[in-house]
């Protein structure tokens, strides 16, 4: 039985290092298989990552720059007004304060710096005009690439943004369509798509992926894997629920670790042409977060969160050193430097 499996994974993974797909129904097989099979599945997804996004990693950074009593009444996140969580409040930080973090995150290696502000979408003149301060510090301080998440996004606004300077637009769609109505109520699915559609008509890149572990099936997993393949995504980020105390996610028990890396490996095979990011809830990999890559991963988000604190960037460069990984981007002479800090600390 087991060498059937084996063979069912390998002709599989021939298939797409060929230049075919994993239909959905192999995915629905692929991601309830034992724990005990993992490590040939990471090996098929550790394959398809190299052939298709090479020896390199991409890494990200953003910051939360305005946050707390957001509108929107996502189930996972502590900054909705709808619920009582002890996340900050603070309107937009200034712009100084956000190129100073860009830059440092360029140092770091990170190729890409995500401006996010919670709400609905850009409403008012007031905040294009601090986005655009925001781009403009950023550009002129660093050569970090210009990201930013603000929501649901028009056609007229996606426009401006690129004119003001925004190069990537992130916009999750967090969840399967047949799920989203238990993760949010305040805008509907049909927005999510028509943001990221909105933005590549504009000439943005595109970064959307999800959350997994929020209460969904396996099967809606697979859907969204779909979904994000469908619409010719580019870059995925993976997140992982961390329970927020308040939300109606909050009592939601945290993935386990073979789970994630099955997960990650599984969506590797569904997209493997995508730049397939770790983000959000990387913690609960616990000792296993150096797998990620070998599960299919190719980016990484580093630094903090929106809400919740991330791993300290040394023990990230020093993890991406140790595995003898280059970030996409990278100097020799940054490289040498990192690796001197990291022999110093």
């Amino acid at each position: 039985m087991t060498d059937s499996i084996y063979q069912r994974l390998d002709e599989i993974t021939a298939r797409i290092l060929a230049g075919g797909e994993m239909t959905s129904g192999e995915g629905r097989w692929m991601i309830r298989l034992d724990d005990a099979l993992l490590p040939h599945l990471m090996a098929g997804a550790d394959r398809i990552r190299r052939h298709f996004r090479g020896e390199e990693i991409e890494v990200c950074a953003i910051a939360n720059v305005r946050s707390g009593n957001c509108s929107e009444n996502c189930g996972f996140c502590a900054q909705s007004g709808h619920y009582q969580t002890r996340s900050p409040v603070y309107d937009y930080i200034p712009a100084q304060d956000l190129a100073r973090q860009a830059k440092r995150a360029r140092e770091w290696g990170a190729s890409d710096f995500g401006v996010v502000s919670k709400g609905w979408g850009v409403r008012s003149e007031r905040e294009r005009e601090q986005l655009r301060r925001y781009f403009e510090a950023m550009e002129k301080d660093s050569d970090i690439g210009r990201c930013a998440s603000l929501g649901v996004l028009d056609g007229e606004t996606a426009h401006m943004l690129k004119e003001a300077g925004l190069e990537n637009y992130h916009h999750n769609l967090e969840a399967a369509e047949s799920y989203f109505d238990q993760v949010c109520t305040t805008h509907s699915y049909q927005e999510n798509i028509d943001t990221i559609k909105n933005a590549v008509d504009a000439g943005l890149r595109v970064c959307a992926g999800g959350i997994l572990g929020m209460g969904e099936s396996l099967d809606q997993r697979i859907e969204l894997a779909a979904t994000l393949r469908k619409l010719g995504v580019e870059s995925v980020p993976l997140n992982f629920l961390s329970p927020q105390e308040g939300t109606p996610f909050g009592d939601q028990a945290p993935m386990q670790p073979l789970e994630i890396l099955k997960n990650i490996a599984t969506f590797r095979y569904m997209l493997p042409r995508a730049e397939i990011r770790i983000a959000g809830g990387r913690q609960f990999l616990r000792d296993l977060q150096a797998m990620i890559f070998m599960a299919g991963a190719s980016g990484v988000m580093i630094g903090d969160y929106l809400t919740t604190q991330g791993r300290q960037v040394e023990d990230d460069l020093r993890m991406l050193a140790d595995l003898n990984l280059k970030v996409r981007g990278d100097t020799q002479q940054r490289r040498a430097a990192v690796r001197r800090e990291l022999v110093s600390a």
